[in-house]
């Protein structure tokens, strides 16, 4: 297909760029300094929506999250200074988790540069430990390939995000240019040697496991690593976007016995995922490691490596299949699969809990049954969204998100935004901790603005979570870790356009659900726990 030409102001340009990396939603906060970028959005012959909202930190969350659910990167367009500082979280997020974004961000006029203008500041240096690319596009005229190498950068593995900024002078000048043509982009062929070593590995394993992790989904991997994993029969954990890959109670699918499935294997193969403190920084006893990445770059380097791939990861799976000899692993699985009943089983009294206060593991025994097959279950909380990672297990991949190695609080209400846009017709389900709530419940108003229903469910502790215990543990004391355990959530969503309630009593979190479903509207049910019943981890982080 030959290129477009186009004449237009550099907000037009940039526009036409990003509709033809298959942008469709751009996050925003008004500001001056980027107001062609709008005039390009509205104007296009195929128009981007505008999706304003509070906190310059939601819209560059909402990008991220669109990013991961999407795998076309998300847009977000921030306005110079602040609102450019105020997405630096969500873009080191993103930087962590592998998920493709582009933020434009507005600059000062270059026509002023070194007099005091506005926000007057140089913003990409600011960005570059965090991002893949961190730039400034400096004229009008180089708008149109400055905004196509950062959409394929962002997109190409390993996915990330990248920073451009226009100094806001260019950015209402006019150029003419071709809207450059747009390739599939795919990962390199793995290497034949490197798939052969690994399937003699497999091949020579008694107790092998697979971990399958975010990249998985990133990369197109999905059905390819399902067909790996069913022809192989290999036991699998899954973590972050790998859940789902591997669908819930498939007999395959370990990861509630992850504990001895990690302690008893003789190999472990991690693929789309870094060896880093989620998971033991790459050792597991005194199996050997396998690390499979979607680029060179991704392949660990400080854990000892019996074997390593990299390369486009549908391609790794399927080579490495048909050069696998399959070795009886039956006794193996069994094992664990007596170990994945054992752990339903002592689950199902912790789901089933009608402990006073209310344990937070009785959220998701109600919750879990109401889930359909095609949610988007989001977690923005410390300790109650970690016990969602053990329940919560998705029947198809592409619906579960979290803040992934980074950690940050607040994405949450970004991702909801991101997900009632990428899946309209799917149930979205929002959890969220007090603490987390606290970073950008505000941006509520912009789901009931912008009529995006969204069920958010509160594990509400009144505390600090995962620093109340361990400072408890440690000094024998703490401090700085309490909440209001009165403040009114649900109170706050209803003062912004939605609706809530809260729940004390076990026997009223499901039916609080089914209202919160059938409600059609931004619905937060507000459940106060134990802070007591704190969910049992082996690492802090450390």
């Amino acid at each position: 297909m030959p290129d477009t030409e186009l004449t237009g102001h550099a907000g037009e340009l940039a526009v036409a760029v990003a509709r033809a990396h298959g942008v469709d939603t751009m996050f925003t906060l008004s500001g001056a300094h980027v107001f062609p970028l709008y005039d390009g959005a509205v104007k296009a012959a195929d128009p981007i929506t505008l999706l304003d909202v509070r906190h310059e930190q939601t819209a560059a969350f909402a990008a991220e999250a669109t990013g991961k659910l999407t795998r076309v990167p998300g847009l977000a367009v921030l306005t110079a200074g602040p609102g450019v500082t105020n997405g630096l979280s969500a873009v080191a997020q993103a930087q962590f988790a592998g998920s493709p974004m582009v933020v434009v961000g507005g600059r000062a006029p270059q026509g002023r540069w070194g007099t005091g203008a506005l926000q007057e500041l140089d913003q990409p240096p600011i960005f570059a430990p965090v991002s893949k690319l961190a730039r400034t596009i400096p004229t009008a005229g180089e708008v149109l390939d400055g905004m196509h190498d950062a959409f394929v950068t962002a997109g190409s593995s390993h996915r990330g995000p990248v920073f451009v900024d226009v100094p806001m002078d260019e950015l209402f000048n006019s150029a003419t240019g071709a809207v450059p043509t747009v390739e599939p982009l795919r990962g390199a062929d793995p290497d034949p040697d490197a798939v052969t070593a690994v399937a003699e590995l497999l091949a020579a394993a008694s107790r092998p496991v697979l971990i399958l992790g975010t990249d998985v989904w990133a990369d197109h991997a999905e059905e390819a690593a399902l067909r790996f994993v069913e022809a192989a029969g290999v036991p699998t954990i899954t973590n972050g976007m790998g859940r789902g890959v591997v669908p819930g109670g498939h007999p395959l699918l370990v990861t509630k016995a992850r504990s001895q499935a990690l302690k008893g294997a003789d190999l472990v193969v991690v693929v789309g995922t870094p060896l880093d403190f989620r998971l033991g920084y790459g050792v597991f006893g005194d199996a050997r490691v396998v690390h499979v990445a979607d680029s060179p770059g991704q392949v660990s380097t400080h854990a000892e490596l019996a074997g390593s791939v990299s390369g486009d990861l549908s391609s790794v799976f399927d080579d490495l299949l048909a050069a696998l000899r399959v070795p009886d692993w039956s006794a193996w699985v069994a094992d664990l699969q007596a170990g994945v009943a054992a752990a339903v089983e002592r689950d199902a009294a912790l789901l089933g809990a009608e402990a006073d206060p209310i344990h937070p593991a009785r959220i998701y025994g109600e919750l879990l049954p109401r889930l359909a097959e095609d949610a988007v279950v989001i977690g923005d909380g410390g300790d109650f969204v970690s016990f969602a990672g053990k329940f919560v297990e998705p029947k198809r991949p592409g619906g579960w998100l979290d803040p992934g190695p980074y950690g940050c609080l607040g994405a949450g209400l970004g991702a909801a935004i991101a997900a009632r846009i990428a899946r309209p017709s799917s149930q979205v389900v929002l959890l969220l901790g007090d603490g987390a709530a606290g970073f950008s419940l505000m941006d509520v108003d912009t789901l009931v603005r912008h009529n995006l229903p969204v069920v958010m469910v509160m594990g509400n502790n009144s505390a600090w979570g995962l620093e109340k215990g361990p400072m408890q543990m440690l000094y024998g004391y703490d401090v700085i870790a309490d909440l209001s355990p009165s403040t009114s959530y649900d109170g706050v969503v209803k003062a912004l356009g939605g609706a809530g309630e809260t729940v004390t009593d076990p026997r009223q979190i499901g039916p609080a659900l089914d209202r919160a479903f059938a409600s059609g509207v931004p619905y937060l049910v507000n459940v106060v726990t134990d802070v007591e019943a704190v969910y049992p981890r082996a690492s802090f982080g450390v």
